[in-house]
């Protein structure tokens, strides 16, 4: 059992630095980056989501469930562009609300064909700190123009090559990685753009296969070990963990971070409209 105090400062960091503050937003960028695929790679010909899928996360501090994300895939069009829209919301729920109240939603519009973005939204507000950000992406003019709505100011990027936002590349990957090309040991590259950050690269290492047992069962998934700044929240630059199904849906199943006080789990905690089967192993 986790004593009371150390809980307490955990959630004292997490508010001073990344934390609730960014915790929904880690929790988004390890989604995003969590299926260790190489930028470019041959499309799988069973398509790991659809529209209507939901996926729901419970994220722990310590003992605390402090706050819960979801996915939830919809339809949509930008133009006459037939598009993906997935939403993805967090928030701060029971005790740790009482500390500090995060409430944050994203929005990603990408094309139902290749995968590319075209509209990212990041809409924050942690417990009076707000972002209300638009980022489009023209791919004809190989630019993105980010729209810092708050503060009135505006942004351009050159695209160079291809690039995913932060909730786009989590689908992207999901349809375009096959699992005999991950190598053991081997870290791999993504770049995505995102407003804090801009354009940047996310190392990403391929451990093996590991057998988690969840609320669900037993399940087999790929471990992956994200590269991350070592500092103030983070022990040392190998601190995350992650695994994901393996199977055709390809989806997270849990997130762990040790943090320079505590730690962080996050678990796949509910499911809806999964596209294929959800490979549970049985006793």
């Amino acid at each position: 059992m986790v004593k009371f105090d150390r809980v307490m400062a955990v959630l004292v960091l997490l508010n001073q630095n990344l934390g609730m503050k960014k915790g929904v937003a880690m929790l988004m960028l390890l989604l995003g980056v969590s299926l260790g695929a190489q930028n470019g790679g041959s499309a799988n010909k069973i398509p790991a989501f659809q529209e209507g899928e939901w996926l729901k996360f419970r994220i722990h501090y310590g003992i605390l469930n402090a706050s819960y994300a979801t996915l939830h895939v919809k339809s949509d069009t930008v133009g006459t562009v037939p598009m993906y829209h997935v939403v993805g919301r967090g928030k701060t729920t029971g005790f740790a609300s009482i500390f500090f109240k995060v409430d944050d939603t994203y929005e990603s519009y990408f094309d139902k064909k290749d995968g590319k973005p075209y509209k990212f939204v990041r809409k924050i507000d942690e417990g009076g700190y707000t972002k209300d950000i638009e980022i489009r992406f023209d791919h004809d003019r190989d630019v993105a123009i980010l729209n810092d709505k708050k503060n009135n100011k505006k942004f351009n990027f050159t695209l160079n090559e291809e690039i995913q936002d932060l909730v786009s590349a989590f689908y992207y990957l999901r349809n375009h990685y096959d699992p005999n090309d991950l190598v053991i040991g081997k870290s791999i590259e993504l770049k995505m753009l995102y407003d804090d950050d801009g354009i940047f690269p996310f190392r990403l290492k391929y451990l093996g296969k590991e057998v988690l047992r969840t609320k669900f069962g037993k399940v087999e998934c790929l471990k992956f070990r994200p590269y991350v700044q070592s500092g103030r929240v983070f022990k040392e630059q190998e601190s995350l963990s992650l695994w994901v199904s393996n199977d055709l849906n390809r989806i997270p199943i849990r997130i762990k971070a040790d943090l320079a006080v505590g730690s962080l789990k996050a678990d796949l905690d509910g499911y809806n409209g999964l596209k294929n089967q959800f490979r549970i192993i049985m006793d």
